[in-house]
């Protein structure tokens, strides 16, 4: 008996930022045959998981946002976590995409099928097949938790910041806090006030300059909602001025001396111990790391029940946290503030291509992809943020935008080829833009800065980060180049008379590669 399951045009993997463009998108382009795959109970993405205290965004709100889902009514000008997340509600209910969800559907593994040239798409409830996959799982959606001797006998609580445990009291616990990115920054300050002793594990300093952060008069919400066109100026502004400021970071790093300057003066006004100020004082140009913003993270530091420890956590002897400079400390719980596998995204060991391997697999050596996009081997399947998509200084929502623009030509084109039609990457393209961005990557800030950041993989190769202007990404995105893809098509098949005429050999395939 044939198992049943669902077919769709178009199979989406994620409900955050990026799975919810590319579903509007979808409707827009009209095209209601799609389902949005959601391993989780609610949709939101990396909004979702990430509700540790303090949590906010680094972009100012307006501009952290759909162009075609303006939201007249944010509170402040970096929003919180909460807002965040009620935003991504909203959207999915006033474009209507709550149809078209498939809550708690994880995506176990993904084939190609030759045969049929569709996607089969195992879930957790069930099986799908699809024409196109879109996977818009994001890099910031599985926790990386480093490997440290000893973490399993720990007593007491362990915790990523992506996965916080609000039933764990931290109300006079001595609390260890493992890295300093983006999301300790907002953490420890947060935290500070409330636990007895706060030991934070730092083996990079951040470059951390001030959060120019307020809330959002209603006379300002009001002339938004009246004059919709006002926000759309206060979001151009805000691009605009990001857009001026990359050359510094992808031509000119040199420039960024001048920042550096200004974000050592915003630490000696908050710390005075000239001991913690040289811990808190990175060796690297400024913007080779993310540049975090925060107007709270020095104070705190700077508070009697806080230790900076300048060393990584190395192992663990049951309370007792040691660190690579042999400091002891014992502690209660042990929060990690570690990061996210990024240059190694999870949902490529479950997407296996027409070469029988796995999207991992296919990226060993370091991902890569055509217009951050398709990657070779991968037909009918595409990336919202994918390789070399980042921004270090700008809103990621720009380059979601860029990519659903790309992927609704993508979806035009296949129309225009005919049902049953399948566009797969050439190598020789996917490598070939892959050499253009490498070799524009070379002068920037995040390869010359001198650091080892999360941009970077495993080969040292800046695998993240988009180096140019969301203006040049955007015009590289408007249209898909046939002439960089092989154009697949089922094969029809052939009257009995003709067939016996031609004597088809019982293994013949059943599509064929039109160049």
């Amino acid at each position: 008996m044939t198992e049943q399951h669902e077919h769709v045009r178009v199979a989406v993997i994620g409900s955050g930022f990026g799975g919810l463009g590319a579903a509007v998108r979808l409707r827009r382009e009209g095209i209601t045959d799609f389902v949005v795959l959601e391993r989780a109970d609610s949709v939101g993405g990396t909004w979702r998981d990430n509700d540790y205290p303090g949590c906010a965004c680094d972009v100012p709100s307006h501009l952290y946002s759909f162009s075609f889902a303006p939201n007249p009514d944010w509170p402040r000008t970096f929003s919180g976590q909460e807002h965040i997340r009620a935003y991504l509600e909203h959207v999915a209910d006033t474009f209507r995409l709550r149809s078209h969800l498939r809550l708690k559907h994880e995506v176990l593994m993904t084939r190609w099928d030759s045969d049929a040239l569709r996607w089969d798409i195992e879930t957790s409830r069930g099986r799908f097949t699809a024409d196109v996959v879109v996977s818009a799982s994001g890099p910031l959606s599985d926790p990386r938790t480093p490997d440290i001797p000893g973490l399993d006998g720990f007593p007491g609580k362990v915790f990523h910041s992506a996965r916080w445990d609000h039933d764990y009291d931290i109300t006079g616990k001595r609390v260890a806090v493992i890295g300093t990115g983006a999301s300790a920054i907002q953490i420890v300050p947060a935290i500070q006030p409330e636990v007895g002793r706060l030991t934070l594990f730092q083996r990079t300093p951040p470059w951390v300059m001030p959060r120019i952060d307020r809330r959002i008069s209603g006379a300002e919400r009001w002339l938004h909602r009246r004059l919709p066109f006002t926000g759309a100026a206060r979001r151009g502004l805000l691009w605009g001025i990001r857009e001026l400021q990359v050359q510094a970071f992808t031509k000119r790093p040199g420039e960024l001396g001048i920042v550096e300057r200004l974000a050592k003066a915003n630490m000696a006004k908050a710390i005075k111990d000239p001991a913690l100020r040289a811990k808190l004082t990175p060796s690297y140009r400024i913007g080779c790391k993310r540049i975090l913003l925060s107007s709270t993270y020095y104070p705190a530091l700077a508070q009697p029940n806080v230790d900076v420890v300048a060393s990584g956590l190395t192992e663990v002897h049951g309370s007792t946290v040691v660190a690579a400079d042999g400091t002891r400390t014992e502690v209660d719980a042990i929060i990690f503030g570690t990061g996210f596998h990024v240059t190694d995204m999870p949902i490529a060991e479950r997407v296996v291509g027409a070469e029988g391997i796995t999207l991992a697999e296919a990226w060993k050596d370091g991902m890569e992809s055509l217009r951050g996009a398709s990657a070779a081997g991968f037909p009918n399947f595409m990336t919202i943020i994918g390789p070399n998509t980042g921004l270090g200084n700008s809103s990621m929502i720009l380059m979601i935008e860029s990519q659903l623009n790309y992927m609704a030509d993508y979806l035009r084109q296949l129309a225009l080829l005919g049902e049953g039609s399948v566009l797969a990457a050439r190598p020789s393209a996917v490598h070939a833009w892959n050499r253009r961005v490498q070799e524009r990557m070379k002068r920037t800030v995040w390869n010359t800065g001198g650091c080892t950041s999360w941009y970077l993989d495993a080969n040292g190769r800046n695998t993240t980060i988009w180096p140019g202007t969301t203006t040049e990404f955007r015009s590289a995105t408007r249209r898909v180049d046939l002439d960089e893809y092989e154009v697949i098509r089922a094969r029809k098949v052939p009257a009995p008379a003709a067939a016996a005429d031609a004597q088809v050999a019982k293994d013949t395939k059943d599509a064929e590669v039109v160049a």
